[in-house]
């Protein structure tokens, strides 16, 4: 048998997010997913830049029990200043946890959160930020989680398999949507499985693509607007037009659809998220699967004459 697989390859992270207050850190408050899945605790309520003194902590957010979380990004390799500041703001917030994301983290500062933990004055994550894509793909975010709270001297591979097996679930999650898919449109007949949180496809256009997202209890559909080399001009002229026919698309989508436009980011989206599940909820995945495949016929279908005639 001929298997075909895909080859993961990395990319720079500021070919992905180019700013982290105006880019990443917004990207990140409206991804909270993301990020609680590798932390292990459901994040909310997350803001940007709240101001504490004379200081702005890059994101505010709340765990399940209402305790204030601080979290401190830095797209770059650690640094002190950037542990400097995570201390600060759990000074000044009354924080229970502080989370640090950074690209490279250093040996020291590995070394520094252990010690942190070590304290119990609160708990501390030293968090991997990496951008993947598989092919063509479109790029996805990779966090794995260096340290956490009460881990005195966690081992590489530890971590590894954690996230190992984080990403064979969510493998598990696109394989069974792609047996279920067979059965109904071929789409996806040239998609494999991916250990990642989303799952795409191109459109007959290029920069166009439609993909499937998949958070702890929560999926999108979505068509994805993507061109990055002039400044977002491309992208939202293609939503401009698409939208002077918003109500007959959404008529014969038989849905609503957010139509997301966002002045720090380049990509424009129409999507339909759904919040009756996503890749924890195992016992429904059959339910959930059945409702992304459906959405992504009709949305595929309803968009196509009109992608057809666009003059972008």
């Amino acid at each position: 048998m001929d298997l075909k697989l895909g080859t993961v390859e990395a990319i720079p992270v500021r070919q992905v997010w180019n700013n982290e207050p105006l880019v990443f850190s917004p990207w990140l408050r409206d991804h909270l997913d993301e990020l609680s899945a590798v932390l292990g605790m459901n994040l909310s309520d997350g803001n940007c830049e709240e101001s504490t003194g004379s200081f702005s902590v890059d994101i505010v957010a709340t765990d399940d029990d209402g305790n204030v979380v601080v979290i401190e990004n830095q797209l770059e390799r650690s640094d002190h200043d950037h542990l400097g500041k995570v201390l600060t703001y759990l000074a000044s917030t009354d924080a229970k946890t502080a989370v640090w994301i950074t690209p490279e983290p250093r040996h020291e500062h590995i070394n520094a959160v252990n010690w942190l933990n070590e304290s119990g004055l609160a708990d501390f994550y030293l968090i991997k930020l990496e951008a993947i894509c598989i092919g063509d793909s479109l790029p996805a975010p990779l966090f794995t989680r260096i340290v956490g709270p009460s881990e005195v001297t966690e081992k590489s591979g530890d971590v590894k398999r954690e996230n190992r097996e984080q990403r064979e679930v969510l493998r598990r999650f696109w394989k069974a949507l792609l047996d279920c898919a067979d059965t109904k449109t071929d789409l996806l007949s040239n998609s494999e499985p991916t250990g990642t949180y989303y799952m795409s496809f191109r459109a007959k256009k290029r920069y166009l693509f439609y993909s499937f997202t998949v958070a702890m209890h929560r999926v999108k559909v979505e068509f994805l607007i993507d061109r990055r080399n002039d400044e977002g001009e491309f992208n939202e002229k293609v939503l401009s037009q698409l939208k002077q026919s918003k109500d007959q698309i959404e008529s014969e989508f038989g849905e609503s659809l957010e139509w997301c436009s966002w002045e720090q980011y380049m990509i424009r989206k129409i999507r339909k998220v759904y919040e009756d599940g996503g890749y924890l909820d195992e016992e429904k995945w059959p339910q959930i699967h059945e409702t992304m495949i459906d959405a992504m016929i009709r949305l595929e279908r309803t968009l196509s004459p009109y992608i057809a005639r666009l003059d972008a």
